[in-house]
């Protein structure tokens, strides 16, 4: 038998004593540093705001979760994109492309507006 069957989940008591006999309707996010925790089936439906090391991030807890800890859902690292000025000449293109496309979709509707009246 591995050591951590042998031991069980881990669910933080404090996590447990501050959601015991609350709403999960009612209650507004329950701010905790407890990312080891487990999340077991009575933290269903409560909100959770867990830290990532600088802000707290909410988590609502629904069924799939249960099992997973609650670290999983906040993550820790931020992605910044990858490229550099290339890059930024790309998404330009792209960001243009949307506006022309949008103005179009607009000149269009405006167009298929004054052909009814």
């Amino acid at each position: 038998m591995t050591r951590s069957i042998k031991k069980g989940i881990y669910v933080d008591e404090g996590l447990l004593k501050k959601i015991a006999g609350k709403n999960p309707l009612s209650t507004g996010a329950i701010k905790t540093w407890k990312r080891a925790s487990a999340i077991s089936p009575e933290m269903l439906g409560f909100t959770f705001g867990v830290h990532n090391g600088k802000t707290h991030i909410d988590v609502l807890v629904t069924e799939d979760m249960v099992g997973h800890r609650l670290g999983e859902f906040s993550g820790t690292k931020k992605f910044m994109k990858h490229g550099g000025k290339m890059q930024k000449e790309l998404e330009q293109k792209k960001k243009e492309a949307e506006i022309t496309a949008a103005k179009g979709a607009t000149a269009a509707a405006a167009d298929a507006k004054g052909a009814k009246k």
